[in-house]
């Protein structure tokens, strides 16, 4: 049974207040994203690390950009979307937006996004938190969307049963 149905077009381009936007992203991303998953990894793996084994100590760019080709992969096959946030100019990244099937009961889509530290707590922040849930609510075609991180703790979203 796919997730998602058959005619259903993902967004290409999302326009995020301050300049930014949302795209899926590509293995070609690796020379932006490498820096951006790297420079922030102590809190990425404070937020991902239990639940996803993410982003490792010792990843080395050439596996970020294995994962990446892999989402690029799976967005293509719209088996799960990793969205990556960009500057107008798209030159520099400041963090991603995950949609994937549910790994737990009780949703038909888990959601979670991140910026890089320095922009935790800034507009940029606050204005993609507001962003996701009305675009997924908007755009997308789920009844039941789960905002791991933000309805639950990741703490709590691991002791769910599983889907």
């Amino acid at each position: 049974m796919n997730w998602l149905p058959d005619d259903f077009v993902h967004p290409q381009r999302v326009e995020v207040p301050g300049g930014c936007h949302l795209r899926p992203i590509t293995g070609a991303d690796a020379a932006v994203d490498y820096p951006a998953v790297m420079g922030s990894r102590e809190r990425l793996w404070s937020i991902f690390g239990q639940a996803w084994g993410w982003p490792a100590e010792t990843m080395t760019y050439e596996a970020n950009q294995a994962d990446l080709e892999r989402h690029a992969r799976e967005i293509a096959a719209h088996e799960s979307f990793n969205y990556v946030l960009f500057d107008d100019a798209g030159t520099t990244e400041f963090g991603c937006v995950y949609i994937d099937p549910p790994q737990k009961a009780g949703a038909d889509a888990e959601i979670s996004w991140w910026v890089v530290d320095d922009r935790v707590g800034t507009a940029l922040e606050r204005d993609l938190g507001s962003l996701v849930p009305r675009w997924i609510a908007e755009r997308w075609p789920f009844t039941r969307p789960r905002f791991i991180g933000r309805d639950l703790s990741w703490a709590e979203w691991l002791a769910l049963p599983d889907a």
